[in-house]
């Protein structure tokens, strides 16, 4: 799985594409391992009512389990829901036959491969693909489409960029592909995260509740693990029906160099861009091979952005101080007095009280939240430069793209809420206004060069004032074209030279010329 290369179009070639039967196969795949799940008790089917992230933020919500927002709707054996109301409804004796069916559903994934890991994957995997279900297969007509769009739009990014093209090859896909495509990348991302949530949500615990847990640590941690895999294969599921390009969030989430376009969404996303499907089509594929051209030639770049997630976890804690004020207003001698309690209680109503994920690194972020802005402002503008001339709708495009970014995904804003940190660029369009202007200060090639290093790249506050920033970059490649390397060396010779005229003995310790 890498390269979108099943059935991928060559830049060089218009071979017909077999990522169909992939495609198929896959969606197959997915539809068995549903009914797989149903025979081994499947148990994530959480909604984003509440926080994702976090098998014990729910415990105290048990008896809600399976109402719609309220976390996970654990299944039977039989794969459907347990009992007619789920966790909560029925007698007490049917709580517990409920809980109990639930309980019997943990034995194959808690003994799977994943299991001792932060997030158990193969569960995610299984239900995210019961989440895609019957996904239409991609057409070998969508496939050619993408090719002579990308080729396209490579010779337009050729004339606004001295970035050479990055993809190689180009590929119309479906949700599962996109699934087994970007799952090795999101567990890069998500581990270092769940990781530390993990720890920061056992260290939440009362330190009496820790002290008598000894052996079954390792059982909560591996309820966590498959709570965590269920709401992330869920999420998955969520963007892979969604999700148009495969650098759609400003990160490299597929490896390899192909570039790849969900056609199963070019009607709905001509409807948002208010276009027709050719001209989002070509839109679309100028952004994946900008995308490509960065991060093929910028090598350093993906790394950095993982780094940045990696930094930020290793700083993440839990913020409780939400609950602990609501808990502060109580008192004992409230249980003799129902109309004080139930005056807290209804003061409490509809206040969040999940506790916050939070880091002492939280620098990482902006720094990530600025990187991917920076991403995202340089597509922006590089696109929007090469299709102005031969797209009369350019700007109408690139306008209502923005505005598509910015309203966000609920799969991927409840992520953002879940673990603290957004894997969207808040300030692309700041970001896309620096690029502008850097451009008509310095020239295109001075412009990319900026991309060299990552020393060279703006920081949070040259987006909101990108002045002097510019004024830096134009004033280094003056002084840079000021200097010829021979001239100075020519003139330094004459200087020592002229020296020794004038000082003929100066090489001499005996004056002896």
């Amino acid at each position: 799985m890498s390269n979108f290369g099943f059935g991928s179009h060559s830049s060089d070639d218009r071979n017909d594409d077999s990522g169909d039967d992939h495609q198929g196969n896959n969606g197959q795949g997915g539809n068995g391992n549903q009914g797989n799940g149903g025979d081994r008790g499947d148990n994530g089917r959480g909604n984003n009512g509440d926080n994702p992230f976090g098998f014990f933020f729910n415990l105290g919500n048990m008896g809600n389990m399976s109402s719609p927002g309220n976390g996970p709707q654990w299944t039977n054996g039989r794969g459907d829901a347990s009992g007619a109301g789920g966790i909560g409804g029925g007698s007490f004796g049917d709580i517990l036959n409920q809980f109990g069916a639930m309980l019997s559903g943990f034995g194959n994934d808690m003994n799977s491969a994943d299991a001792d890991s932060p997030v158990n994957y193969s569960l995610s995997e299984r239900i995210a693909r019961q989440h895609i279900g019957d996904a239409p297969r991609p057409k070998e007509s969508d496939s050619r489409a993408v090719a002579e769009s990308v080729r396209l739009a490579e010779l337009w990014l050729d004339e606004v960029t001295d970035l050479p093209a990055g993809a190689t090859s180009s590929v119309a896909f479906g949700p599962v592909q996109w699934l087994e495509e970007t799952l090795p990348t999101w567990k890069r991302v998500i581990d270092p995260l769940a990781d530390k949530l993990g720890d920061a949500t056992l260290g939440n615990m009362p330190e009496e509740v820790r002290g008598t847990l000894g052996p079954l640590e390792g059982v909560f941690r591996k309820v966590n693990s498959m709570n965590f895999g269920s709401q992330l294969g869920r999420t998955l599921g969520e963007m892979a029906k969604d999700v148009v390009l495969a650098t759609q969030w400003g990160m490299p989430l597929a490896k390899g160099t192909t570039a790849a376009i969900a056609t199963g969404h070019l009607k709905s996303m001509s409807d948002k861009l208010g276009a027709e499907e050719r001209d989002t089509l070509i839109y679309l594929a100028a952004r994946e091979a900008a995308h490509h051209r960065l991060f093929q030639h910028v090598p350093w770049l993906t790394e950095r952005l993982i780094l940045d997630v990696k930094e930020f976890a290793a700083g993440l804690t839990l913020d409780n101080s939400a609950m602990d004020e609501a808990t502060s207003e109580f008192n004992p001698e409230m249980l003799n007095d129902p109309a004080a309690l139930q005056d807290m209680i209804g003061r409490l109503q509809g206040q969040d009280l999940t506790p916050k994920v939070v880091s002492s690194n939280d620098q990482a972020r902006e720094r990530l939240e600025t990187s991917l802005s920076l991403v995202e402002g340089w597509v922006d503008y590089v696109v929007g430069d090469a299709l102005s001339a031969r797209m009369p709708n350019a700007a109408m495009l690139g306008a209502a793209w923005s505005s598509f970014r910015n309203n966000g995904s609920p799969a991927m804003d409840g992520l953002t809420e879940a673990v603290g940190i957004s894997l969207t660029a808040p300030k692309a369009n700041e970001a896309a206004e620096l690029w502008r202007r850097l451009g008509e200060a310095v020239g295109n090639e001075r412009r990319d060069s900026v991309w060299n290093h990552p020393d060279f790249l703006p920081v949070a506050k040259d987006l909101d004032n990108p002045a002097e920033f510019i004024s830096r970059i134009k004033f280094d490649e003056d002084e840079i074209g000021e200097f010829n390397p021979v001239s100075e060396i020519e003139k330094l010779e004459r200087e020592i030279n002229q020296g020794k005229k004038d000082n003929p003995g100066e090489d001499n310790e005996d004056g002896i010329s």
